[in-house]
Parts: C-alpha cells; sequence; structure tokens
C-alpha cells in the first residue's frame, strides 16, 4: 500500500506543476511584455508560489500515510488524531479563504483588496484564524470517529466543489469588468479548489482499494502432511 501511495503522490505532484499552475497562469491572463511559456517560468522562480504547492504536495501524502489511532490502546505505533485534523484544517482553511477572497473580488472589484488585504501581516492572520476554526471543528466532529481520515477526505472534496462554484463566477465576473488585481486572486482560487479536489481522489482511491482487498477472506495456511 505504501508503494501505491507514492505512486499516486508523484502522479499528483506531476498534475500540480505540469497542468494546474501553468493553466492558471494561463486564466490569469498574459503579460503585453512576454510570452506564455516565460510567464510559467517567471512563475516558478517565485518563492510565493512554492508555499501552497508545498502545502498540497505534504498533505496528499500524510492524508496517504497516515495511520490514525481514536482508541488510545497503542496496540501499533500510529498518528494521533490531531495530526489528521490539522492537515485536512490546514486545507480546508486554504480552500475557505481562497472561496472568501473570490466573492469579495467578485462583488466589490479591486477595492476588495485595498480594505481586507493591504498587507502581508492581515493576509496571515485571515489564514490562521480559518485554519484555527476548521482544527477545532474537525477535532470535537471525528475524535470519536473510527474512519478519521475517509471523513476528512470526503469534507475536503466537498470543500473544494463548493469553492469552484465560487471561483469560477467570480473570476467572469472580473475579467468582465477588467479588474486589475482581482483576476489573480480569482484564478488562484480555481487552481486551489482543482489541486485539492485531485488531492482528496488520492486518499480515496487507495483507500476504496484497501477496503476491497480486506472483504477478500484470508487464505487457510496449507496444511502439513504428517
Amino acid at each position: 500500500m505504501r508503494k501505491w501511495g507514492i505512486v499516486i503522490t508523484a502522479f499528483y505532484a506531476l498534475i500540480l506543476l505540469g497542468l494546474i499552475l501553468p493553466g492558471a497562469v494561463n486564466i490569469v491572463g498574459l503579460r503585453n511584455d512576454v510570452s506564455l511559456s516565460q510567464d510559467i517560468l517567471d512563475t516558478f522562480h517565485n518563492f510565493v508560489v512554492w508555499i501552497p504547492i508545498g502545502i498540497f504536495l505534504v498533505g496528499q501524502a500524510l492524508l496517504l500515510f497516515l495511520s490514525v489511532d481514536t482508541s488510545f490502546k497503542r496496540l501499533k505505533p500510529r498518528a494521533h488524531i490531531l495530526v489528521s485534523c490539522t492537515v485536512a484544517a490546514l486545507l480546508m482553511g486554504i480552500l475557505t479563504v481562497a472561496g472568501f477572497w473570490s466573492l469579495g473580488f467578485g462583488v466589490a472589484g479591486d477595492k476588495f483588496g485595498d480594505t481586507f488585504l493591504p498587507n502581508a501581516v492581515v493576509t496571515v492572520v485571515t489564514c490562521a484564524a480559518f485554519w484555527l476554526f476548521w482544527g477545532i471543528l474537525f477535532y470535537f466532529y471525528f475524535r470519536n470517529s473510527s474512519a478519521v481520515v475517509t471523513r476528512l477526505v470526503s469534507w475536503l472534496l466537498r470543500g473544494s466543489v463548493l469553492e469552484l462554484l465560487i471561483a469560477a463566477p467570480c473570476h467572469i465576473i472580473v475579467r468582465r469588468r477588467q479588474d486589475c488585481s482581482a483576476p489573480a486572486v480569482t484564478s488562484f482560487g480555481i487552481a486551489t479548489g482543482l489541486a485539492i479536489m485531485l488531492l482528496s481522489f488520492g486518499p480515496s482511491v487507495l483507500f476504496l482499494y484497501q477496503k476491497r482487498l480486506d472483504a477478500y477472506p484470508l487464505a487457510p495456511p496449507p496444511s502439513r502432511r504428517q
């Protein structure tokens, strides 16, 4: 199972870096003085872009390889439920922030950024607040659940679909209004929704595969001849 987890994580990284990120650069719109390929290369050289990419890749790996213990019996080494809740809360917090920003720019335009995103401190505090909110909610909601990661992944999938339903129309609105910075934010929302949607499919597929294997009866041990 761990080998399949590595394969799924590597495949997800290829999709994220080869399709989603260039697609996000494309829907933002080309700069007048550079080509699309140069714009994509400049985006890869921006260290800020690698922060959400790193979060997505690490989150995918952790959700695939974590084995959660909610019984506290310690029959085998397992990760605490807080680890899974923290990872899922971070991803859900990013979805919430991206949806909130997309909706704000879609309604108020570039003025929304001047009011609610004046500097990096406000941005970090907003993301941290949503992360803390979802972390507390997930912990108290799933602390007695026997399938924590599976249920968290289903929440991420639903959240990504809802976020895309917000970000995509907002992107169309801001592009028609020819706003300045708003298309970059709404395109980030679209890319984030797609990335976390694909991220949630990875653990879902692997857990379904494991569930199918567990359903097969164990073969009886071969009898020894006297």
